[in-house]
């Protein structure tokens, strides 16, 4: 007979996720899924505004339809666990009470971990500005570097409220000796997420391990994030207790999950890393030889090229290729866009291309 731990302990494992997960108090929740593994994004885009004409019609100028940006996304991580406890080695009869402990303990120490760092990592992979910093930080420089991510951010629109900064312990050490910082002691009435341990200039600091904010041996020291900014899907599936399976004198806890994390394209102006100087992949060139642009970084493991306008990171209409692929292109004219990719470095910049004319 298995047990679906799914339906009875629903209620519990939203819960846990939200006490025990760094990224979900802060990851916005406004997406649907289309399909079982796909998800859309809406994103209302503004428009200008008019003069106001005090007579004739359409005084407050043409009407419009309102238009919003579409970000198509696909869910790709897929995990699981088997967890086998044999009867000879349980005191008692193992019922669904004890698979609930053992249950949280798997996701506490393995599938929430697992989470929070893929998604940190894939916010810094596509975060707006990748930001190499020449020097680590120290307790003299962290203020201001901390401080020049948030005005650039500020400076491109980025709302002040609902920013939260990810850093590792190491440099956290550091922030806490400014006067800037304001310590959790004096926040007691506000909400805090997972982690928080404070304030630095209205964000909220949330304190990490510093190998969640790392790609291979290089290190980000810090993370800012705007909460409408990114997204942390998860499609949590079925987690049973099978009593006396085949083969087995005792209880069998299976579970699976799928999720992944993404950053907004029409949004990614709110997600700024700090990240290790020289560890930053080279920013793509291109060359166009009649009907081929080829596009060159060397070293790359993935480059994303566009030619009609839109953003590489996040386009639909991107192809991708490797370092000295090329992109076909028909008669016509272009300002090429790409980005690089590496497995242990971080993510280039996004290059654009001089405008080209095809025959």
């Amino acid at each position: 007979m298995a047990v679906n731990l799914a339906s009875r302990y629903a209620k519990e494992l939203a819960q846990a996720f939200t006490q025990k997960s760094y990224v979900d108090g802060i990851a916005c929740k406004d997406y649907e899924f289309t399909g079982v593994k796909n998800l859309k994004v809406y994103t209302a885009v503004s428009q200008e505004l008019n003069d106001y004409k005090r007579s004739g019609t359409n005084r407050y100028g043409e009407p419009k339809e309102a238009q919003d940006t579409v970000q198509d996304m696909i869910v790709e991580r897929d995990r699981s666990f088997s967890i086998t406890v044999d009867k000879g080695n349980n005191a008692e009869q193992m019922g669904a009470k004890e698979a609930s402990k053992i249950l949280n303990i798997e996701m506490s120490e393995q599938a929430i971990p697992e989470m929070d760092k893929y998604a940190l990592r894939k916010f810094i992979d596509y975060a707006g500005t990748v930001e190499p910093i020449a020097e680590a930080p120290t307790e003299e420089t962290i203020v201001k570097m901390i401080s020049d991510g948030m005005v650039k951010m500020g400076n491109k629109k980025v709302p002040a409220e609902g920013r939260y900064i990810f850093i590792g312990w190491s440099w956290f050490g550091m922030l806490r000796l400014s006067k800037q910082f304001i310590g959790v002691e004096a926040l007691a009435k506000e909400s805090l997420v997972k982690g928080a341990v404070g304030t630095f200039m209205g964000a909220q600091v949330v304190t990490v391990p510093d190998d969640y904010l790392m790609k291979g041996e290089n290190k980000a020291y810090f993370l800012i994030v705007y909460k409408n900014s990114v997204l942390q899907p998860k499609k949590v599936q079925d987690y049973f207790i099978k009593e006396n399976p085949a083969g087995i004198n005792g209880a069998l806890i299976e579970g699976r999950f799928i999720y992944d994390a993404f950053v907004i394209g029409a949004k990614c102006d709110g997600v700024y890393a700090a990240v290790e100087g020289g560890k930053v992949q080279a920013k793509p060139t291109f060359a166009l030889s009649g009907k081929n642009l080829t596009v060159t970084s060397a070293g790359a493991n993935k480059i994303r090229v566009t030619t009609d306008g839109t953003d590489p990171r996040f386009s639909e209409t991107a192809v991708e290729t490797t370092s000295g692929g090329s992109v076909a292109l028909v008669a016509g004219t272009y300002t090429a866009k790409a980005v690089a990719f590496n497995e242990n470095l971080f993510t280039s910049a996004v290059a654009v291309d001089e405008q080209r004319t095809v025959a």
